[in-house]
C-alpha cells in the first residue's frame, strides 16, 4: 500500500514503524503534522491508501480523515483516551498496559478499534517503556491492523460496543500538580514514580538552590543518608538528594526560565557554582547506587555496561570510558563485550554538554576527539577480541564506535542511523572513513551515509554492517549474547581470531594508517565545528532547545521530491 505517516517527528517509534513497513513492501513517505494546510497538500501529492499516524499531539483535520482511512497509534488500552496515556499509566501503578490502533474520527481517540496488544509493564521510566513495550507492540498491532485493512472484510469495533469490557477510560494532559515531589513526605517509590511518569518530557519541576529545574533520570542509592531534600554530593555530573528513607541520584536538569527555549544538562552542570562545595562522592565497593560504566567478569569474559542518558557521551563520559575499557584489558580475560545500555547503544557526541560550554566549538572538539581515542584503543586492541553489542538504538558516531569491536551484533528491533549529515552537514568522525568501507564496500558507503533514513537491524546485517541479528525478546537476546560470546572466548577460537585480526590490522595500516584516517576525518570535523558555515551550530541549538521544525525534509517527504 502506498502509506502517508503523518507525524509530530521522525522519532523512534515512527522510525520503528517506517523500518517494518518499508520491510513488509509499503510504500512510505512522511509529513510532518505542521499545520492543517500542509497535512492535507501532502495527502493530496502522495494519494495514499492510508495515513498512519503514530506520534501526533493535535486531531487530523476532518479533510482528510473523512476522504482517506487514518490509522491512529494510541499508547494506550482499548477505551483509553488522551494525551498522557503512559504518564497516568506509570503514576496509577498499572500491572498491564498496551497500545491500541483506532480510526481518526470525529471524537480524539474514541474511533473504530482495528487492532490493541498489550504488554506487562516493568518499573522502568516512560521513555523506556516507550523505547521498548510500546514500540513492539505498536509494531505488532500496526501489521495486524494494516492485514485487517487491506483483506477488505474485517470489521474494525466500535469503541462503544467494548466499554463494559475495558478500564480505559479518559485521562486529561497531566499537570506538574500531579506529579510535584514532597521531599518531606515522599518516599523513594513515589518520587521514582513521579520521575519515571515524566521522563523525556516535561520532566518533573523543582526547586534547587532557589531556582527552578526539571528533573529527569532518577536512581536509587542505599548507602545514603541525610535531611530530605538535601543535596548530599555529586557524581559524574550527577546529584544525589536525599528522601525520607534513602536517596536518588539524578543525573539531568532543565533549567525553567519564563520565556525561554532551555535544554536539559548534567544536573551538576546546570547547577553550577550554586553547588560550589558540595562533595564529589565516589562510587562505594558495594551496595546500590547510581553508576554509569562497570564491568563484570564471567567465564574468560569482561563485560562493559555503559548506559548513558539518551545514549549521548560527554567528554568526561569517553575518557572515563577508556580508562574502563583499559582496565578490562587487564584482567584475566580473553575477551570484552561492549554492551551499552539496554535503551541505548551510543549516540556518540553529548549535544547537551556542549551546548552548555562556554565555547560550544571547542568542547566539539574535545569531545569527538576522547570518543576518537576511546575508538582508538578498541581498534588496536592486541590481548583481546572485542564484541559490541547493540541491544538498543544507536546513532552517528555510536554506530561507528560499536564497528571499531571485531564482532558488531544488534537485537532484532534495533534501529541505526549510521549518518551524520542531518546534525547540520556534520562530517563525522570515529575512524568511520576505514571502518565502514570494510563492511560495505565503495558503493554501500552513500547508502549508509547518503540517503540519511535509519536502518533496522536485518538491512544493517544483510549491507554487511552488522554481523548479525539476535533475540526476539529480551530473555532469549541475553542468553545469545552470553553463547556467543563464551565460544569467542573459547582458548582455541580466541588465540585463532586473535591471530587473524592483528595480520588484517598490520595490513590495513600498511595501505592507509589510522592516524591519517583521524587526521583527514579531524580537518573536515574542524571546519564544522570552527568554520564559516555555522550549519552544525544552528543545527544542535535548535535540535536541543526544540525548536519546532518549519518543513519536512525532503528526505524523509517523497511526495514532495
Amino acid at each position: 500500500m502506498r502509506i502517508l505517516f503523518l507525524t509530530h517527528a521522525f522519532n523512534s517509534l515512527t522510525q520503528r514503524l517506517f523500518v517494518e513497513l518499508t520491510r513488509a513492501g509499503h510504500q512510505i513517505s512522511i509529513e510532518f503534522d505542521i499545520n492543517d494546510a500542509v497535512s492535507i497538500e501532502a495527502a493530496e501529492l502522495f494519494q495514499p491508501d492510508l495515513i498512519l499516524a503514530p506520534y501526533l499531539r493535535r486531531r487530523i483535520p476532518d479533510a482528510l480523515w473523512r476522504r482517506i482511512p487514518c490509522f491512529v497509534v494510541h499508547p494506550g488500552i482499548p477505551g483509553d483516551r488522551g494525551p498522557s496515556a503512559l504518564d497516568w499509566a506509570i503514576l496509577r501503578g498499572e500491572a498491564s498496559w498496551g497500545v491500541t490502533v483506532l480510526q481518526a474520527d470525529e471524537e480524539m481517540d474514541a474511533g473504530d478499534i482495528w487492532a490493541s496488544v498489550a504488554f506487562p509493564m516493568r518499573a522502568a521510566t516512560k521513555s523506556s517503556l516507550y523505547r521498548r513495550e510500546v514500540t513492539e507492540a505498536a509494531v505488532e498491532a500496526v501489521l495486524l491492523a494494516l492485514s485487517r485493512f487491506a483483506s477488505g472484510t474485517y470489521n474494525p469495533a466500535p469503541l462503544d460496543s467494548l466499554r463494559a469490557e475495558t478500564p480505559g477510560q479518559w485521562n486529561p494532559l497531566t499537570k506538574q500538580s500531579d506529579r510535584a515531589i514532597d521531599w518531606s513526605r515522599d518516599d523513594s517509590a513515589t518520587i521514582f514514580r513521579k520521575m519515571r511518569a515524566a521522563d523525556g518530557f516535561p520532566g518533573v519541576f523543582d526547586t534547587l538552590r532557589g531556582e527552578i529545574f526539571a528533573l529527569f533520570d532518577a536512581h536509587p542509592d542505599e548507602t545514603l543518608r541525610g535531611r530530605p531534600g538535601e543535596i548530599l554530593g555529586q557524581r559524574h555530573g550527577a546529584i544525589c538528594r536525599a528522601t525520607v528513607d534513602g536517596a536518588v541520584w539524578i543525573t539531568h536538569l532543565k533549567p525553567i526560565v519564563e520565556g525561554e527555549r532551555t535544554f536539559k544538562q548534567p544536573a551538576a552542570a546546570a547547577l553550577g557554582e550554586r553547588i560550589a562545595g558540595i562533595p564529589e562522592i565516589p562510587e562505594p565497593e558495594a551496595g546500590v547506587t547510581w553508576r554509569d560504566i562497570w564491568c563484570e567478569q564471567r567465564d574468560g569474559v569482561a563485560y562493559l555496561h555503559f548506559p548513558f542518558y539518551n545514549g549521548a557521551m560527554s567528554t568526561d563520559q569517553a575518557a572515563r570510558l577508556e580508562a574502563a575499557y583499559r582496565q578490562a584489558c587487564q584482567t584475566d580475560t580473553r575477551l570484552i563485550v561492549l554492551m551499552g545500555g539496554a535503551d541505548f547503544w551510543s549516540n556518540g557526541m553529548h549535544l547537551g554538554a556542549i551546548e552548555a560550554a562556554d565555547s560550544p566549538a571547542e568542547e566539539s572538539w574535545r569531545n569527538i576527539n576522547a570518543i576518537d581515542d576511546l575508538c582508538h584503543a578498541i581498534l588496536t586492541t592486541e590481548s583481546h577480541l572485542t564484541f559490541a553489542v547493540m541491544r538498543g538504538n544507536a546513532g552517528a558516531g555510536g554506530v561507528f564506535l560499536a564497528l571499531a569491536a571485531d564482532r558488531v551484533v544488534a537485537a532484532q528491533g534495533t534501529v541505526l542511523n549510521p549518518h551524520y549529515k542531518n546534525m547540520g552537514n556534520l562530517y563525522g568522525s570515529e575512524y568511520w572513513t576505514y571502518l565502514l568501507p570494510k563492511r560495505v564496500g565503495g558503493e554501500g558507503i552513500d547508502r549508509v551515509m547518503g540517503r540519511r533514513l535509519p536502518l533496522g537491524a536485518p538491512e544493517a546485517r544483510d549491507l554487511g554492517l552488522i554481523d548479525d541479528c539476535l533475540g526476539t525478546d529480551r530473555s532469549t537476546l541475553d542468553r545469545e549474547i552470553r553463547q556467543l560470546a563464551e565460544a569467542m572466548a573459547q582458548p582455541a577460537e580466541w588465540k585463532r581470531r586473535l591471530r587473524e585480526k592483528a595480520r588484517s590490522r598490520q595490513v590495513d595500516e600498511d595501505i592507509k594508517s589510522l592516524s591519517s584516517h583521524r587526521s583527514e576525518e579531524l580537518a573536515r570535523m574542524r571546519l564544522n565545528f570552527f568554520g564559516f558555515d555555522p550549519s552544525y551550530h544552528i543545527a544542535r541549538s535548535n535540535f536541543m532547545r526544540k525548536i519546532p521544525i518549519s518543513r519536512t525534509p525532503l528526505h524523509l517527504a517523497h511526495h514532495r521530491s
